[in-house]
């Protein structure tokens, strides 16, 4: 193969995995398209109706972006389209741009798909998924929980009847209790009835039917469609009784036609106030995609390249632009679902895309008396699984500094907005990596007797010499963090006269910047002042080499030795050492 070649099939999975593709994997495939065509169907409509976009667009997003990822995604498993937070994210960020229900409204959210898609190809392709990493995973955890508290809350109005605004919790919840008068009591019986047995469907009914002796692949199947079956029942119902007579509020026409073509955008002043929201937007998206990607992966031994799922995004994402979508990423509930149901490879989700577009131009007709309480109900039911309060107990038990970055995420997300809540979440993930690093773990080491290993005095009996000081770093040494340690061998120097020799012990630094080269400078002339050696012991590679480029080790009015051991028994005169408790 040559190198032409290589690059397609890294750019192109489909020319990787198609080329081996099998019968079976053509059968799981399309049975696993069957199960999530329909549970997206509901779903699809229901996030639109989140977005403050027409319950089609859901469907639109949910096509040619599908087609885009299984071409160039890396994923087996992952499925593509809209989700709860994304579609909260860009409800909020075109509302400030576009009012609800008009064109401006529409091409807002094509242009924030399109400024989202370009975002993460140029990612990819500068090979930037490592960027994901910087994001803790406790943090996003706050921000999903908190973003799931409020979308859960932002269709009590639909489940009430009423017409509540609002875009934080404080602001939703006034305006619901505010408008509790013009409650609609025939919408509330269709949107509590509906969320009662989707969550009697999603604890229940599998367990159920395999107590009646139902083909487990049946009793799956039909788990799934139970929000088809609330859709169903719902809209028969309003549409027999005509309730919608009676204030109940519906979808209404929904066009029968495939995604049609559309444009986003381009003017200046659109693309100026949409670019922050799109990038954080892509931000999150990545990282929950490529997290669920990753964790279905490694279930099945496989891998996923980062760099390539952006591009893969990137691409699902500019589709949604092109036809009439909205940003999309994988989500997790339908990709645990399209793993769980037997997927192969990526082609289950084109036979998905396939399955949706059938159901854009023969079943749109069918939703018209579908009332927005029964999706609200669906919003919930999904949505209310992302909540998870117990992270909050759990760093609070584990790490101080964690509990601390969740909470504020959490209050930040629910008092100021999604807006708010992401950026705070992304600067919070730096600022605690900051400040964990910022101080760094600095033991002093000592012999463990009848071994040539070192241990914290504080935590072993081990040998010491009052002449020599071994302090282990445990941390790599860069601008944040570099004085910290300067200050550290300053005061232990300044602690005990009888001091000789101080070791630094580099086994656990990967790396020095040229910062802590001039720290480690400073610390080797202040040392030299007071007659003290500095050395250094188990120096690796890579950070050796860096090294010799400066005059610091010409300089080094000590030396650097292969192995502490080596460096205690060179530089400690003592045959027999105290003993440190």
């Amino acid at each position: 193969m040559n190198a032409s070649q290589k690059a397609w099939r890294r750019y192109v999975p489909i020319l990787d995995w198609g080329r081996s593709y099998t019968k079976s994997a053509l059968s799981n495939d399309l049975i696993a398209a069957v199960i999530v065509t329909i549970m997206l169907i509901p779903q699809s409509l229901a996030y639109a109706l989140l977005a403050g976009l027409p319950p089609e667009a859901g469907l639109y997003a949910s096509i040619v972006p599908i087609l885009l990822y299984a071409i160039f995604g890396t994923s087996r498993s992952l499925a593509v389209g809209p989700v709860a937070v994304v579609s909260l994210l860009t409800a909020s960020a075109i509302g400030q741009v576009a009012e609800q229900g008009t064109a401006g409204y529409a091409v807002a959210a094509l242009t924030l798909a399109f400024l989202s898609g370009g975002f993460l190809v140029l990612m990819g392709i500068l090979r930037l998924g490592l960027l994901a990493n910087f994001l803790s995973h406790p943090v996003i955890a706050g921000f999903i929980t908190a973003s799931g508290i409020l979308i859960a809350t932002s269709q009590l109005k639909h489940i009430l009847g009423v017409d509540a605004q609002g875009h934080t919790l404080p602001e939703m919840v006034m305006s619901i209790l505010s408008h509790l008068p013009q409650l609609n009591w025939v919408t509330v019986a269709i949107g509590v009835s509906a969320t009662v047995f989707l969550f009697w469907v999603r604890a229940s009914l599998k367990s159920t039917l395999r107590a009646m002796r139902v083909p487990p692949l049946l009793a799956d199947i039909l788990t799934k469609a139970g929000p088809v079956a609330a859709v169903v029942a719902t809209t028969v119902c309003v549409w027999a009784f005509d309730l919608a007579g009676q204030g109940v509020k519906i979808v209404g026409s929904v066009p029968q036609s495939l995604p049609p073509l559309t444009m986003p955008g381009f003017s200046l002043d659109l693309l100026n106030a949409l670019l922050v929201p799109a990038i954080l937007i892509s931000v999150i998206g990545f990282v929950e995609s490529v997290s669920v990607a990753q964790t279905l992966a490694a279930k099945k031994r496989q891998r996923i390249d980062p760099d390539q799922e952006l591009i893969g995004l990137g691409a699902a994402n500019l589709g949604a632009a092109f036809t009439g979508g909205y940003p999309v990423t994988g989500g997790f509930a339908r990709s645990v679902v399209n793993f769980d149901a037997g997927a192969e490879t990526p082609a289950a989700g084109a036979f998905t895309a396939i399955g949706l577009a059938i159901a854009a131009l023969a079943l749109t007709p069918l939703v018209y008396f579908l009332p927005n309480a029964t999706l609200a109900a669906t919003i919930i039911v999904a949505v209310l699984g992302l909540v998870d309060l117990s992270i909050l107990k759990k760093t609070w038990d584990y790490s101080r500094a964690d509990f601390a970055a969740v909470t504020a995420t959490i209050l930040l997300t629910l008092g100021l907005g999604v807006e708010v809540g992401v950026a705070a979440g992304v600067a919070l993930s730096v600022v605690l990596h900051l400040y964990k690093t910022s101080r760094p773990h600095v033991a002093e080491v000592g012999l463990v007797p009848d071994t040539q290993h070192f241990r914290n005095v504080l935590r072993h009996d081990v040998l010491t010499d009052p002449t020599v000081v071994t302090l282990r770093v445990d941390e790599s040494l860069y601008f944040v963090n570099a004085r910290f340690l300067e200050d550290l061998v300053q005061k232990r120097v300044t602690d005990s006269s009888t001091i000789r020799h101080v070791i630094l012990m580099f086994s656990a630094v990967n790396e020095v910047d040229y910062s802590a080269l001039e720290s480690l400078e400073a610390i080797n002339r202040k040392l030299a002042d007071m007659r003290i050696g500095l050395h250094l012991s188990e120096v690796k590679g890579p950070v050796m080499d860096r090294l010799k480029r400066s005059h610091f080790l010409e300089e080094l009015n000590g030396r650097v030795f292969l192995s502490q051991y080596d460096a205690w028994m060179s530089l400690s005169p003592s045959s027999t050492p105290d003993v440190a408790a």
